[in-house]
Formats: C-alpha cells, sequence, structure tokens
C-alpha cells in the first residue's frame, strides 16, 4: 500500500471513496513524512508495543505504527472511513480497528487482553474540539500507561506544560502534571495537514509518573478545589472556593489554610504550584 504521508497517494485515497471531510469529528490528516517520523521516533514504538492510536482517519499514521508496533488498534468515530481503512490496512496482520467512540471503550480490558495488563502507548493525531476530554479520560480511568503521544493545537500543549503566573496555567497544565512529565517534541505548521488548520500545531509526550510527583489525600476533592479555583480566575481562591457551593468549606477554613501555608488570603488560584494545591487540599480534607 504506498505510503499514505506523501499528498498525492492522500488525495487519491480521498478521491477513490469520495470522502467528504466532516467538521463536526475535527478531521485533519497528516500529509508530511518528516513529521509522522518524529512522532514514532518520539513516542519510542518498538516491536514489543501494543499501542493505541485515536482517530486514525485514512491510517496514514497507522501505517508507520504498524511498521513499528508489536500491535495496533486504531479507534475510529466515522464509520465513513472504516472502509477506507479496511483497504489502506489490508497488508497489516496486526491492525485492530475499532468503530467506536473513544470515550466509550474499555481501554483497560484492551489492556488486560491484548497486553497481559502491562502499559500500553498512545499515540494519535487529536481532534481539536475534543483534546481535553480525551487526555483526562485515560488519565482519571487509571489506563495503564507508558505514555501518551499526541498532536493536538499548538496553545493547548503550552497550556500543558506551563507553570503558574502565565496566562496558559490552567487547571489542564495541572492536571496533566500531576499524572505525567510533558514534552513539547515539535511543533507542526497548518501546512502539514488536509485540511489546513487555522491553527498551529504542537506534538506532545506525556510520559505517565509511576507515582505523582506531591502525595494527595483525596484526588478527587483536589482536582476539585483546582477547577473551582479556574472557574473565576479573576476573583481571589478563597472566593472561587467558597462560590463553587458543592465543595462544603468554610471561608474562614479556607483562609486558616492558606495561612498555615504562608499564603496570604489574597491569592489567586494561578499563583499556585500543584504542590501547594495538594498541600492545601490535604489541610482542608482533615478538617
Amino acid at each position: 500500500m504506498a505510503n499514505l504521508g506523501i499528498p498525492a497517494n492522500t488525495i487519491e485515497i480521498l478521491q477513490k471513496y469520495k470522502f467528504n471531510f466532516q467538521k463536526k469529528f475535527g478531521q485533519n490528516f497528516l500529509i508530511d513524512t518528516h513529521v509522522l517520523d518524529k512522532i514514532i521516533a518520539s513516542a519510542g514504538v518498538g516491536k514489543e508495543d501494543c499501542v493505541l492510536e485515536i482517530g486514525p482517519g485514512i491510517g496514514t499514521m497507522t501505517q508507520y505504527l504498524a511498521e513499528n508496533a508489536r500491535e495496533v488498534f486504531a479507534v475510529e468515530i466515522d464509520k465513513t472511513l472504516i472502509p477506507i481503512l479496511e483497504d489502506t490496512l489490508s497488508e497489516y496482520e496486526n491492525v485492530t480497528i475499532i468503530n467506536q467512540d473513544i470515550l466509550k471503550v474499555d481501554i483497560n480490558r484492551i489492556a488486560e487482553e491484548k497486553n497481559h495488563g502491562q502499559p500500553i502507548k498512545v499515540v494519535a493525531n487529536l481532534p481539536y474540539y475534543i483534546t481535553t476530554p480525551i487526555i483526562m479520560n485515560l488519565f482519571e480511568n487509571q489506563v495503564p500507561l507508558e505514555s501518551i503521544t499526541v498532536m493536538v493545537q499548538k496553545e493547548v500543549a503550552d497550556r500543558m506544560q506551563v507553570g503558574p503566573g502565565t496566562k496558559d496555567y490552567g487547571a489542564l497544565s495541572l492536571a496533566v502534571q500531576y499524572y505525567a512529565k510533558p514534552e513539547i517534541v515539535a511543533n507542526v505548521p497548518p501546512n502539514c495537514f488536509m485540511p489546513r488548520p487555522n491553527v498551529g500545531s504542537a506534538v506532545i509526550r506525556l510520559t505517565k509518573y509511576e507515582i505523582p510527583p506531591v502525595k494527595v489525600i483525596d484526588e478527587k476533592f483536589m482536582f476539585a478545589l483546582i477547577r473551582a479555583s479556574f472557574n473565576q480566575r479573576r476573583k481571589t481562591l478563597v472566593n472561587g472556593l467558597v462560590n463553587a457551593g458543592n465543595l462544603g468549606i468554610e471561608k474562614e477554613d479556607i483562609i486558616s489554610a492558606l495561612e498555615k501555608m504562608e499564603l496570604p488570603a489574597t491569592v489567586r488560584g494561578e499563583a499556585l504550584t500543584l504542590e501547594q494545591f495538594a498541600g492545601l487540599s490535604n489541610l482542608l480534607r482533615c478538617i
């Protein structure tokens, strides 16, 4: 089968199947062999690996993964792409195509059955509109992961790796950095895709921690605190947490906890590090 990383081959397949891009699925297919090589290398995909690909499209990156991995599971939501994938991946016996919404797939079961419960690698060119739910779903469901190497909107990649005090810092930054070490491995311009997106992209690798870098009594409570503190960025942390309404904590207790941490009552959520959110969460949980 022809290499779909070459634009002419992508066009040929699209014309053969009279494929129409679906805006609702955020479809932008990669057409750059250098970027594809970079993704595979950054993900460290080898012959022992079981890889989950999310949104294979017409199978461009799937071909590269199949050449390098032991086994590939490609989850595609768009049923009109299934006949195309069956064609473009027909030569590969190590690829399984799953026509489903990734947020409804039992990835833990796939890892258990196909990789004996050992950590899998996730590699994907993610649709921009659903990037955060997919990544958080993988982390929060305790999927056995070694790493997630994904193409995302440049702005989102930046958000995942920044620290306190920057405008991009927020709940996503803290969640990603609790579960994994983020590293942007490549910036990708719009002309590497078909159709061309309106924004720049980046490949980011999230290497999963075996043990999170901070100790938390109650993970869910800490993330509820984090979300509440960023929901109203302009407000102080105290007001953000009190206004959340669903946390069940008193204003006086929040101020007292901040005092113990030697932080002023006027501090904003965006100023706190992951360690400080963990500390605050543990203090408030013990009240």
